[in-house]
């Protein structure tokens, strides 16, 4: 007998094929059959009548890292469709976490760091996974091994050149952690310590990548004035080490380079013609979230975070930092802290909007979290269009009424992937098959994640259903934790978690390792 039959809606399958009338049948946590399957007996039927069914969401590009540690339940991302992730982005990351610099790191990942209950029991890859597998999240979880604890552990936090020996350590550390079946390798080259890699280092990475058939993803060195030369760096780096490359978050920011997206689209089609295998990701939102620190050079930010937080008391640090404010890419009107602008933030102090950026981060450190604006609709149009482009929400699994819900999000990790359908499938801006491949199939495939994202025999039973007239993000930048419209249903592994607007107590999640 079958275990659930989801009737009567319409399967887009994820492969970016036609949708078609069709009902799907789940048996043992896979897909049984698909097709006209009424009469079969079934212990459970899902009515999908006037809804689509798909595969559930592989959100390609997220910093749930400690979150799903935290909260398990993973209740932002489920109640969006999201049955995948994929943690480790940006250069972010957990591990290799051993020796002396443990402390340094933790400080260093304050990004992923929302609740100071979560111990960091680990020192590697299987030992992070192994403490994920215990958490038992609702969610499939994939990671990739971040550039910042690699380079933290081989060279520590300084500016300054790796060697040989300390690039033949990171090697071996992102082999161990490959072989332990991460799904690929991630920079940040706006962060500390990895902004002072050289090429020759990020070759190292790639050339190791492309060793065990796996993924580089890239936070890119610039993503405003200097976006292009940013662009064809990855793509030197590709071009010079075959590794399969995904440049994460592709935007332009400030108002001055609107318009960079489509040449940058065009260097990747350029290198995709010759022959390297390059994508990237996007999502549909016109600010992004980072954190604070991230507006200042790399000089300001050496030796880690406690250094950087004592330079930032100096006055002629400060003044340093100030001058090279001058010609920033925002205003500090795009610019919002706690969901105020800076610049209302610091009328209300009695400072300029600098000094209390600086201040903020000099109290805080890199926990204090940004939402820039000034981008382009254009320049997302063209990115969400592009055939090379998949979706990555850049969100985290948040529990609202937990640690991890405090605070103003970016309301991307409440309805990234709804916001998609409502804003560009409805008005008719991107086809449905398409759109869903490239929530489901597309990220998949760049993952290295076989097997996911698709709806066929045999295929996973991860699966989302959500009425196409009604799908639509509910979070704001204003009100953020709130859970979005349309979603009927989210089953992972076969199990329902998500039903008829209501999260279930399964955590049916797998920790997915790459072989």
């Amino acid at each position: 007998m079958i275990d659930l039959l989801i009737a009567g809606g319409t399967l887009a399958d994820g492969t970016g094929a036609p949708p078609r009338r069709a009902d799907v049948a789940v048996t043992g946590g896979r897909v049984a059959r698909i097709g006209d399957l009424a009469g079969c007996p079934a212990v459970r039927t899902v009515d999908a009548s006037g809804h689509v069914v798909a595969p559930g969401f592989v959100d390609v590009h997220t910093h749930s890292d400690l979150t799903l540690l935290s909260a398990p339940e993973a209740r932002s991302a489920v109640r969006q469709g999201i049955t995948t992730v994929v943690v480790g982005n940006c250069g972010l990351g957990v591990t290799p976490a051993a020796g002396d610099d443990g402390e340094a790191l933790r400080a260093a990942a304050g990004y992923l760091d929302l609740d100071p209950a979560v111990r960091w029991d680990w020192t590697d890859m299987p030992g992070y996974l192994a403490a994920l597998d215990a958490a038992r999240p609702a969610v499939n979880v994939a990671a990739l091994v971040a550039h910042t604890p690699l380079r933290a552990a081989a060279v520590g936090f300084g500016d300054r050149p790796a060697g040989a020996a300390a690039l033949d350590r990171m090697r071996g550390l992102l082999g161990d952690a490959l072989a332990a079946g991460a799904a690929g390798v991630s920079t940040g080259l706006v962060y500390a310590p990895a902004c002072y890699a050289r090429e020759d280092e990020l070759e190292a990475l790639g050339r190791t990548a492309a060793a065990h058939g796996r993924l580089f993803a890239w936070h890119v060195r610039d993503y405003a004035d200097g976006l292009l030369d940013s662009v064809r760096q990855a793509l030197r780096v590709a071009a010079a080490t075959g590794c399969r490359t995904q440049i994460s978050h592709l935007v332009a920011v400030g108002r001055r380079n609107h318009g960079s997206v489509a040449r940058a689209l065009e260097l990747i089609d350029a290198a995709r013609a010759a022959g390297l295998d390059v994508g990237f990701d996007i999502y549909p939102y016109l600010a992004g979230n980072a954190p604070l620190s991230q507006l200042l050079p790399a000089w300001a930010q050496e030796g880690g975070e406690r250094a950087m937080r004592a330079r930032l008391t100096d006055r002629a640090v400060r003044a340093r930092v100030r001058d090279g404010w001058r010609d920033m890419p925002n205003s500090w009107d795009d610019i919002a802290v706690g969901g105020r602008a800076v610049t209302a933030l610091a009328a209300d102090a009695g400072t300029d909007p600098p000094d209390l950026a600086l201040d903020l981060v000099a109290e805080h450190g890199n926990a204090v979290q940004m939402v820039a604006g000034g981008r382009s609709e254009r320049d997302l149009a063209d990115a969400l269009a592009h055939p090379a482009g998949v979706i990555g929400s850049d969100g985290q699994a948040l529990d609202p009424a937990g640690p991890t819900g405090r605070g103003t999000p970016h309301p991307r990790s409440y309805g990234c992937f709804p916001r998609l359908f409502a804003e560009y499938v409805r008005p008719g801006r991107l086809g449905l098959a398409e759109a869903v491949r490239k929530c489901t199939s597309a990220p998949a495939e760049r993952a290295g994640l076989a097997g996911r994202g698709v709806l066929k025999p045999g295929a996973h039973a991860d699966i989302v259903v959500f009425d196409p007239a009604r799908i639509a993000d509910r979070a704001t930048f204003a009100a953020p934790q709130r859970y979005p419209d349309g979603i009927r249903a989210v089953i992972v592994g076969g199990r329902a978690v998500v039903e008829d607007g209501a999260h279930g107590d399964a955590r049916p999640g797998e920790i997915l390792r790459v072989p």
